[in-house]
C-alpha cells in the first residue's frame, strides 16, 4: 500500500438484554425474563380475579364455591412470592441507595395488599367468622400483573441494547506473534503479551497492543480511534495503538501498553464509567413514584392514628390505612410511561430512529448544545473525486482520469478508492500500468505506454521546481480537498481534487438547531483546516479539531460542568466515550457497532435531519409522559384524602370499590392518551 502525502490530509493527526449497560434502566436490571414472569403471573392471577371481589364489590363475572377462598389464598401467596419478587428486590436496592422510587411504591402496594388480606383471611376464618373483613387479593393480583406488563412493554420497546464494551474488546486480536531472542517468532495468546515484548505485525493484521515501531514502515488504519477515513504513515520510532489495522508493510513493535494499561482499555474505561454515571439519572416516573411513596406513607400512618383515636378499635383504622396505601399505587402509574415509550419507539422506528434509552426522550427537551463529529456524521465519510482537470491540451479529462486510475489500480488507499470509483462511474477505459512503485511521502509512479508517469503532491512539485498554478491549488485546497498531480516528463499534465462530501441535509439541520436556540459544535479527529472549512460551509462557529476519544469525552464533561445539557452525535469508536457521557448520545446508523451500543438513540438512515425528528419526537413524547403521569397518579391528590376520610365529618368516605373504579378509569385514559402521540 503506497502513501499519499496529499495536502489537507495530515498524517500526523445488545427480550434478553445486558440491562446494566442501559442507562436509566438500572432498577429493572434484576427483573430477568419479564415475558415469562408476566405470563405465568397472569395464569395465577386469572382465578384470583374470578374468585375474589374487587375491593369488596362483586363483579358480574365472579363466582365462588366451597373452598374457593382457600384456593385464592394459595394462588395469591404464590403470585406474591413469584410475581412480586422483582419489585421487592428492586425496592431493596432503592432503599439501600436511600432513593425510594417506582419499585418501592409498587412493593408497598402489593405488600400491604397481601399481608392485610392474609390478616383478613385469618380473622374471617379462625378468629371471628362474622367479622367479614374485606381482603385485597383482587387488587394484589391485578397490581402485580399490570406492573409486570408495563415493565415488559417498556423493556421490549428498547430491547435492542448491545454490549459496547464487549464489542470494543473484540477489536483486539486473540493472539500475537512474539519475536524470541534467537530471532524466531512464536504465536502466543494476547493475555501473555508483556510490556517490552517485541511483536511481529504482518501486512493486514490487527495490532495486538500499544507500542513503538522499532523496525519497518507501513500505513496504519486508525479509523477505529480517530474516526477519519484515512491511513496514517508510520515509520520507525512512531507509536501505534492496539486494535488499529496494519497496511501492506511488515512491522516490529516494542510493546508499551497492554491489558489495563492499553489505550483501548482506557477508552473502554471511559465508556463504562460514563454509562454507570448516566444510569444514576432519575426518570420522571421515578420522581413521581418517590413523591407518591412518601405521601402515601405519611397519609397512611396519619390516617391510622386519627381513626384509632376516633374509634378506639383496630379494624376501621387499619382498613382506612390499607385503602390509602393500595390506592396510592395506581395501576395506571405502571403503564403511564411504558405505553408512551412503546408508542414513541414504534413511531421512531418507522421514521428511522431507534430509541434504546427512554430517559433520552426526557433529557432531549432540555438540550442546549449538540456536539457533532464531522466525518460520517456531517460528511459522507468517503472520499469522492470533485475535480478532474487536464493541464495540457495533449490530454482530455477522461484520459487524465484513466491514467490516475491505472496507477491506483492496485492500491487500497482511500484516495485510490475514490479515483477508481470515479473511473468506474465514468466508464473510462483504464490502460495497463507496469512497474508501479510507491514513492514514500510523495505518491507513486509507473509506466503507461512505455512512458514514465507519476502521481505526486504539490509539495513534490515545489521541491522539483515543476510549474503549477498555486492560486488554483489554494482555491481547491480551501474547499477541503486533497490534490494529486499527474506528472509526465517533468510537467504537471493533470490533477484530481477529492474530498469528503458534506451530507445534503446537514446545512439545513444546523440552521434549524440555531433557530431553536441550540448551539451546534463540531468535535473531530480531523485536521483543523478541513474541520474549519466544513464548519464554515455549515454555519458552525465552535470547532474542536485534532481530538482523541478522551478529548471528546472531556469536552462533553466541560460543557456539562457549565450547566449545559449536551447531545453528542457520532459514528466511530472514537465517539463511544463521549456518546456514553453525553446527556443524550446519538449514533449514526452507518457507524460502528461500538458507537451504536454506547448511544441512547440510533439514526438508522444516517440522515442529519433525523436529529430534528428526534427532538420533535422527544418533545411530544415528554408532553405525553407528563399528561399520563397526571392521569396515572394525579387523581391521588383527591383519592388519597378521600380514602383517608377527610370528609367523614360530613358523612362521606371514599369506599375501596369506588377507589378501584377510579383507578381503572385512569388506566383506560392513560392507554388512550398514549395512542394519540404523533411525530412532526
Amino acid at each position: 500500500m503506497h502513501e499519499h502525502n496529499h495536502s489537507m490530509m495530515s498524517h500526523d493527526e445488545m427480550d434478553h438484554m445486558s440491562h446494566e449497560s442501559m442507562p436509566g434502566m438500572g432498577h429493572m436490571a434484576h427483573m430477568g425474563n419479564l415475558k415469562v414472569k408476566f405470563f405465568w403471573s397472569l395464569v395465577l392471577a386469572i382465578p384470583i380475579i374470578i374468585l375474589s371481589p374487587m375491593m369488596g364489590m362483586e363483579l358480574p363475572f365472579q363466582f365462588t364455591f366451597p373452598g374457593s377462598d382457600w384456593l385464592v389464598l394459595i394462588l395469591a401467596t404464590i403470585l406474591f412470592i413469584y410475581g412480586g419478587k422483582p419489585f421487592l428486590s428492586g425496592a431493596k436496592m432503592e432503599l439501600k441507595d436511600r432513593s425510594p422510587a417506582m419499585m418501592t411504591l409498587i412493593s408497598l402496594g402489593i405488600s400491604v395488599a397481601y399481608f392485610y388480606s392474609l390478616y383478613a383471611f385469618i380473622m374471617n376464618h379462625f378468629i371471628n367468622s362474622n367479622a367479614h373483613i374485606m381482603d385485597f387479593f383482587w387488587e394484589l393480583a391485578t397490581l402485580i400483573v399490570i406492573m409486570l406488563l408495563g415493565h415488559w412493554i417498556e423493556m421490549r420497546a428498547v430491547s435492542n441494547a448491545g454490549d459496547a464494551l464487549k464489542k470494543m474488546a473484540e477489536l483486539l486480536p486473540t493472539q500475537a506473534n512474539r519475536l524470541e531472542k534467537d530471532g524466531s517468532s512464536k504465536k502466543i495468546l494476547l493475555k501473555e503479551v508483556q510490556v517490552g515484548d517485541l511483536l511481529l505485525i504482518k501486512a493486514g493484521e490487527k495490532i495486538p497492543a500499544d507500542g513503538k515501531i522499532v523496525e519497518g514502515q507501513s500505513s496504519i488504519n486508525e479509523s477505529m480511534v480517530t474516526g477519519e477515513a484515512k491511513e496514517v504513515k508510520k515509520n520507525r520510532g512512531d507509536k501505534v495503538i492496539g486494535g488499529a489495522v496494519n497496511g501492506s508493510g511488515t512491522l516490529t513493535i516494542e510493546v508499551s501498553g497492554t491489558g489495563d494499561t492499553g489505550y483501548l482499555a482506557q477508552v473502554m474505561n471511559l465508556v463504562g464509567d460514563a454509562q454507570k454515571e448516566k444510569s444514576k439519572v432519575e426518570s420522571l416516573s421515578d420522581k413521581v413514584a418517590k413523591w407518591l411513596f412518601y405521601v402515601a406513607l405519611f397519609v397512611g400512618i396519619f390516617t391510622f392514628i386519627i381513626w384509632f383515636f376516633l374509634t378506639k378499635e383496630l379494624t376501621t383504622p387499619l382498613e382506612r390505612m390499607v385503602t390509602v396505601l393500595v390506592i396510592a399505587c395506581p395501576h395506571a402509574l405502571g403503564l403511564a410511561i411504558p405505553l408512551v415509550t412503546a408508542r414513541s419507539t414504534s413511531l421512531g422506528a418507522k421514521n428511522g430512529l431507534l430509541i434504546r434509552n427512554r430517559n433520552a426522550l426526557e433529557a432531549a427537551k432540555k438540550i442546549d448544545s449538540i456536539l457533532m463529529d464531522k466525518t460520517g456524521t456531517l460528511t459522507e465519510g468517503a472520499f469522492k473525486v470533485h475535480t478532474v482537470e487536464s493541464l495540457t491540451k495533449e490530454y482530455s479529462e477522461e484520459q487524465i482520469l484513466a491514467y490516475f486510475a491505472a496507477l491506483e489500480r492496485t492500491s487500497t488507499h482511500p484516495l485510490a478508492v475514490g479515483i477508481l470509483t470515479k473511473a468506474e462511474a465514468e466508464k473510462v477505459t483504464i490502460p495497463v500500468a507496469t512497474e508501479t512503485k510507491n514513492m514514500p511521502g510523495i505518491g507513486l509512479s509507473g509506466k503507461i505506454n512505455q512512458e514514465e508517469i507519476s502521481i505526486v503532491t504539490a509539495a513534490y512539485l515545489e521541491k522539483m521546481g515543476i510549474v503549477y498554478d498555486k492560486k488554483h491549488f489554494e482555491e481547491l485546497a480551501s474547499l477541503g480537498n486533497s490534490i494529486s498531480y499527474l506528472v509526465r516528463k517533468g510537467e504537471a499534465v493533470g490533477l484530481i481534487a477529492q474530498g469528503d462530501k458534506i451530507k445534503s441535509g446537514a446545512k439545513a439541520m444546523i440552521a434549524a438547531l440555531i433557530a431553536e436556540g441550540i448551539e451546534p459544535v463540531m468535535v473531530t479527529g480531523d485536521n483543523a483546516a478541513s474541520a474549519e472549512m466544513v464548519a464554515n460551509q455549515l454555519g458552525i462557529n465552535q470547532v474542536y479539531a485534532g481530538l482523541m476519544p478522551e478529548d471528546k469525552e472531556k469536552i462533553v464533561k466541560d460543557y456539562q460542568k457549565n450547566k449545559k445539557v449536551v447531545m453528542m452525535v457520532g459514528d466511530g469508536v472514537n465517539d463511544a466515550p463521549s456518546l456514553a457521557r453525553a446527556d443524550v448520545g446519538v449514533a449514526i446508523g452507518a457507524g460502528t457497532d461500538i458507537a451504536i451500543d454506547s448511544a441512547d438513540v440510533i439514526l438508522v438512515k444516517s440522515d442529519p435531519n433525523d436529529i430534528l425528528h428526534f427532538l420533535s419526537l422527544a418533545k411530544n413524547t415528554t408532553r405525553k409522559m407528563i399528561q399520563n403521569l397526571w392521569w396515572g397518579a394525579g387523581y391521588n391528590i383527591i383519592a388519597i384524602p378521600l380514602a383517608a376520610g377527610i370528609l367523614a365529618p360530613i358523612g362521606f368516605i371514599l369506599s375501596p370499590a369506588v377507589g378501584a373504579i377510579l383507578m381503572s378509569l385512569s388506566t383506560v385514559i392513560v392507554a388512550l392518551n398514549a395512542l394519540t402521540l404523533r411525530i412532526k
